[in-house]
Order: C-alpha cells, then structure tokens, then sequence
C-alpha cells in the first residue's frame, strides 16, 4: 500500500502545481491560492462559465485523488467538493475585486501629475518667470542712482548668499512633494502650511496689475507703426490750426504717456471709468495668456520656447546696435562708476536685497509649481544655478544696452539744447537786451555741444551769469542722471531715445515686442502658481482644466479693470514699489523656518540626495537655517524703517501746468496697504491655530524616509495612454506592495 501510495501523491504535487495549491500559512487552517500567471483581460459570461466548470472538474479530481490515498494509508483527511467550488468561487470574486481596483487606479494613472517634455523647456520657463519687464527697468534705475558698479556687487552677493539658496529650496520642495505651492509647505511643515495660501493670496494680487503693464506696451507697439511715432511730435489740435498747447509745455513723450496712453488723473483720489484705449490691449492680453495655457502643459512649454529664446535674440541685437551709437561710450562709463560709500548704505543694501528676492520670484510659488512638473530625480540645484546665472547675465548686458542707449539719448538732448540756445542769445541780442560778448559760434554742426560749452566756459563771469539768467543749462552728465524711475523710464526715456534713431518705426516695434514676450512669459509663470494650487485642491479643476482656466481668466480680466481707470497706474505703483516686498519677504521667511526647523534642513538634504542620486553641499544646512533668516528679517526690518519714516510719494501729471508734480500718498492709501498686507498673511496665523485646535504635530510623522506625495505621469502617456501598459503596470506594483507569502507544501 505504501508503494501504491506514491503516484498518488506524486499526481497530487502535480496536480496542485498546475492549478491551486494547498498552503498552510495558519495552523490547522489552509487557503487557496493561484500560483499560475497573472493575466486580466475582458472575459465574456461564457468563458467565465467554463472556467468555473473546469475547476469544478478538477476539484472533483483532486478529491478522487485524495480519498484513493487516504484509504490506502488509513489517515482520512476530507475536503469536499463543496469547498472547492466556494474557494473558486471566492477566487473568482477576488479576480472581479482586482480587476476594479485596476479600474480605479488605471483612472488615477490618466489624471496623475504630468511632466514637462523636456529639461529645456522647464529651464525656459522658470527663466521667462523671473526675468520680468519691471525687473529691466528697476535694476537699471537703482544702478544709475544706487551706487553704480557698488550696487551690482551688493546685489551679486545677495543673490548667491540668499537669492539662490531660496531658489534651490522652493525648487526641491515643489519637486520632492510633487505639489504647487499651497500644499507642499503643509507635507513638510504642517504648522507652517498656511504659507501657501499666503503665497497664492500675493500670487493672484500681482496677476490682477502685471498684464495691465503688458496692455501699455501692446498700446505702443499698436502706435509705433505711425511715422512718425506719435511720441515724437506734439499732436494737432481739433481745426489743425497748430499743435496742442498742453503738449508744448512739456516733452511729446512725457504728453503722450500721461494724457494719451493712461490719461492719468491729477490725484490718486481722482478715479473714474476705465480708459477704454487700454481695455482692448488688456483683454487682448488675457486672450493670449489664455491661448497659450488652455491645452496644458505640452503646449505651453512649447509657447514658452518661443516668448523666452526671441527677446533674448533681440537683446543681443541692441547691445550690438547700442554700441555703434553716438554717446555710448560716455554711456558706458557711467556704467563702471562704483561709489564706494555706498557699501556702508542700508538703504543700498535694502534695495538689492528686495530687487534680488522680486527677480528671482521668491514667495509667489510659481516657482515651487513650475518644479512640481519634473521628475523627483532631477537635480534641481544645478537647475537654480543655471536659471539664476541666465538671469544675471541678462540684466547685466540689457543695464550695459540700456545705459548706451541713454548716453546716446543725452547726447541728442544736449546737442539739441545747445542749439537752442544759441538761436535764443542770437534773437536777445538782436534785440539788445544782451551785449555782443555774449553771441555764440554759429557753426554748430559737428560737434555742437562741445563747441557750445567750450564757449561758454571762456566767457567772463558777469556775461555768463547773463547768459544764465536768459537760458538753462546744457550738460550731458546732468540729462544723463534724469532718467525717469519706474515704467517712465522705458515709456519716456527709453522710448524717446528710440525716436532719434533711423529707422524708428522698426527699432520701436522691436523694443516693444520684446517687452511684450518678456511680459507673457511672466505672466504664463504667474499664473500657473495660482492654476496649479487649484488643481492640487481639487479635482474637478484637474479634470476640467479648460473650464478653470476661462473662468479664472475672466475673473482676473474683470478685476483688473480697476487698474484701468485714469489713476490706476498711482495704484500700481503703491502695491510694485512698496507693498509687495513685505509679504514676499515674510513668507521667505517662514519657507526657511518650514525646511529648516520643523523638516530638518539636514534630513531634507539627505532626502535630496536620496531622490537624485547626487551629492549636494552641506552648506545648504547652514544657509537655510541661519544666513537665509536673519538676513530676511533685517531686510524686512529696514523696508518697515524706511516705510514709516519716508513719506510715501508718487508723480502724477498736473494738467493746470502740465508738469509732473510729486505728491504724497494719502493716509487711506497707507491703510490700504497695511490691510491688504494683514489679509494675506493672515493665512499663516490662521492655519496655525487650526493645527493646534486639531492637535496636528508640527513635525512630519514619517521620520525614517523622505515624504512625498503624488505619482507622476510622462506627458506623452497623460496625452496618448496605453491602457495595457498602464494595466501591467499597476498590476507589477501591486504585486510588490502585496507579495504572496504562500508556499506549497507536500
């Protein structure tokens, strides 16, 4: 009986081999279980049928086998074909179990987080999010009048010092978590998640105003095709009969900024309808944000090649061109001024300080976002590097084009105001109210205001105080230091140098065009750090990604009509020049706190190099901890200082005299400041108390691995889905997060 035995239990291993095996994982207890491969796919009603009929065959099978042995060994061991066909048919219902949890994840595969197409466009886009217009302007603007070659030290050390540690860190922390910027400050510091909302609050604060600056320059590029441009000749009045009166007092250029282009109200309190000159440019902003964003990712990376890569094209175009002009040397040389007491400066200090944190657009979390969309592997710190050394070197050759072409724009208004002059002494003399010792050279055609001054230096005291009295002053160093601050300094100075050039109407729509590239590729960045948090929070925006961005866009367009009317530029320059660097500069701050106190700044380091496979600098450790901080709460201490002991003022146009006039912003709008700055940080207080009321912990709890969130999808698979590949996939995770810990026995 024992041989006769054998085959029997032979055939049994053999048997349970091919099809289900008996394991004893609990004493006393045995399950079944498929050991065969597993394949999914759409069975119809019939083969289901025969599947469970051939099972129950071999049960039956199985059984006879079974109890053959049993007999002839005398050790009885039952099991009935009943509780075959209900471990197959739990088998069955397990498969059917399997199948929709494939289903579901499959779903969550097809909604999962997309990735840029390629490197370069992520670089591109986070380097047409720093470099905005404003950026041109201002830096040039604080170099002029800040120290020259001084503040371009200062600023070069703020930003490798503070600037590009802050960069690295929003950069990691969106590409570890996978999240834009509302939700990855609450994974890495849960007390100090509500930054994000604060970020998002200044983020959308900021789209309301900048496409408003984008909509002046459409205006222009729309009137630079007249020629002669209409900034450079007063316009006529309503029977032609001469030119207008208002526009003769005072520079065309400075007439058709104030009262063609904003029609600017004499006082901030003057408000009013929106310029409907400006309505059109805006909305016709909008639209082609809109356009470029409404299919996604793939093809906003593509738009964002061009808008980035063509002004750069056309910035090396004007430094060549620059130049080649007249007055660029003298240009030039202002640029290599360093004046070394201003080293000892706060304020100089102060200015760098915020121009490097709204450069590099720390605090918004468009750059968090924009990160969110690469791969967890990728190195992100040669990434700020490179973003932040593109960014310099930027605004370092467009200051050195800017400063050439000035030079160029005060030689002509020097020359010209020479030969002003000597017209005006001729007729005064003439007519006898000046002696002829005071008759200028005539010939002043090739070097006028050389020949001018050279005169007028080796004339007598008592004749030059004459001639003073009677006319102004000619000097190139003075004009050159009178270039105008903020927008005015590309609208007026920069748009009236253009006019003296040949060719104008080309050299004047190019300029625009690359402001307005520039710009869109800044708003592009902005607004994706207020769509990509929306997304993260909800999932109806993430499948109806059309319908969010149609709705937010118009929401944008309509409240940014305020920014519209006659004095919203006064509004525009109270929130860009003064209010924006105080929030900015507090949710840095608790950004640092976030990654270096309650993460770790080591353990997000080590968790850094863990998803990269690169080592980095532990001297990150000890930037984001203590350089980053303190240097941030100075700077925040000397703005305040500097808010609450300078009175606050803007230019505004005077229509009775028809010259600028510096007034001082009224208390309203002080409070106005101080209340929109109470508003968005009021989210960091608030979320706070939410996690102590719900005894959050301020750490995160998973201290033994790095923490991330979300799973991530190539953009060509979100796009063009293979659903068994995607199946399979799921399928070969599943079985690693779940491994069989069955085994057969004999």
């Amino acid at each position: 009986m024992k041989t006769e035995a054998q085959p029997s239990t032979s055939s049994l291993a053999n048997t349970s081999w091919t099809g289900t095996v008996i394991s004893d994982t609990v004493p006393g207890s045995q399950t079944w279980e498929d050991k065969g491969p597993l394949t999914w796919s759409a069975a119809s009603g019939t083969s289901e049928a025969q599947v469970s009929a051939a099972r129950v065959a071999e049960a039956k099978t199985w059984e006879a086998h079974v109890f053959e042995a049993q007999a002839r060994t005398s050790q009885p061991k039952q099991i009935s074909v009943l509780e075959a066909a209900t471990a197959s048919i739990l088998k069955q219902k397990s498969t059917y179990e399997k199948v929709q949890i494939t289903e579901k994840k499959e779903s969550e595969v097809l909604l999962a987080r997309p990735f840029w197409s390629s490197k370069a466009e992520y670089i591109l886009a986070q380097v047409g999010f720093s470099m905005k217009p404003s950026c041109l302007w201002h830096f040039a603007h604080l170099w002029l009048n800040s120290g020259g070659c001084s503040f371009a030290a200062i600023y070069i050390f703020m930003l490798f010092m503070v600037g590009i540690p802050l960069v690295f860190l929003e950069m990691a922390a969106g590409q570890s978590m996978r999240q834009g910027g509302t939700g990855v400050w609450k994974i890495i510091a849960p007390w100090i998640g509500g930054v994000g909302y604060s970020s998002f609050m200044v983020c959308f604060i900021l789209g309301l105003y900048f496409n408003v600056v984008n909509s002046w320059i459409i205006f222009y590029m729309s009137q630079s095709f007249q020629f002669p441009v209409p900034w450079e000749k007063c316009p006529l009045t309503m029977n032609s009969s001469g030119f207008d009166p208002e526009c003769e007092q005072t520079a065309p250029s400075i007439y058709f900024w104030y009262r063609q282009t904003l029609k600017a109200s004499d006082r901030i309190e003057d408000g009013g309808s929106p310029v409907y000159s400006l309505v059109l440019p805006f909305c016709v902003c909008w639209c082609l944000v809109g356009a470029f964003m409404i299919n996604g990712l793939k093809s906003t990376g593509k738009v964002i090649c061009v808008l980035v890569l063509l002004p750069h094209f056309i910035i090396i175009g004007f430094f060549v061109r620059s130049l080649l002009l007249e007055g660029a040397k003298f240009g030039l040389r202002q640029l290599v001024v360093a004046k070394i007491s201003d080293v000892y400066n706060v304020s100089v200090w102060s200015a760098a300080g915020g121009q490097v944190l709204f450069n590099t657009g720390i605090g918004l979390g468009s750059v968090a976002s924009l990160a969110s969309y690469m791969p967890q592997s990728n190195n992100c710190l040669s990434d700020a590097f490179l973003v932040s050394v593109i960014n310099l070197l930027t605004l370092l050759i467009v200051t050195s084009f800017n400063f050439s072409v000035l030079g160029f724009w005060a030689t002509v208004i020097t020359h010209r105001c020479c030969e002003r002059n000597a017209e005006i002494l001729l007729k005064l003399i003439n007519l006898g109210k000046l002696p002829p010792d005071a008759k200028p050279p005539l010939d002043l055609l090739d070097n006028p205001t050389s020949i001018y001054n050279t005169w007028f230096n080796g004339l007598p005291q008592h004749i030059k105080s004459m001639v003073l009295r009677e006319v102004t002053e000619c000097n190139i160093e003075t004009q050159f230091l009178k270039a105008s601050e903020g927008p005015k300094f590309v609208f007026l100075s920069f748009v009236e140098a253009m006019s003296f050039l040949p060719l104008s109407v080309f050299w004047s729509f190019i300029f625009f065009l690359m402001l307005l590239t520039m710009g869109l590729s800044s708003a592009i960045g902005i607004l994706q750090g207020i769509v990509t948090p929306l997304q993260d929070n909800f999932s109806f925006f993430r499948k109806h990604t059309k319908l969010l961005i149609v709705g937010l866009f118009l929401l944008m367009f309509a409240c940014g009509l305020f920014f519209t009317q006659p004095s919203g530029s006064h509004f525009i320059k109270l929130l860009s020049n003064h209010w924006i660097v105080l929030p900015i500069i507090v949710i840095a701050i608790f950004e640092t706190m976030a990654v270096s106190w309650a993460y770790g700044a080591r353990r997000f380091l080590a968790d850094l190099t863990i998803l990269s496979g690169h080592p980095i600098s532990p001297i990150y450790g000890w930037l984001w901890p203590c350089v980053c901080p303190v240097v941030l709460l100075i700077l925040f201490v000397t703005v305040m200082v500097r808010l609450c002991m300078k009175p606050i003022t803007y230019m505004s146009w005077d229509s009775s005299t028809s010259k600028e006039v510096l007034r001082p912003y009224p208390p309203w709008a002080l409070l106005l400041m101080i209340t929109l700055f109470a508003i968005v940080i009021l989210p960091i207080p608030a979320y706070f108390v939410y996690c102590l009321i719900h005894r959050i912990p301020f750490r995160p709890k998973s201290r033994d691995r790095p923490i991330t969130a979300s799973t991530s999808l190539p953009l060509s698979h979100q796009l063009t889905p293979s659903k068994e590949v995607q199946k399979e996939e799921i399928l070969q995770g599943d079985e690693t997060k779940y491994p069989s810990t069955s085994h057969v026995t004999s």
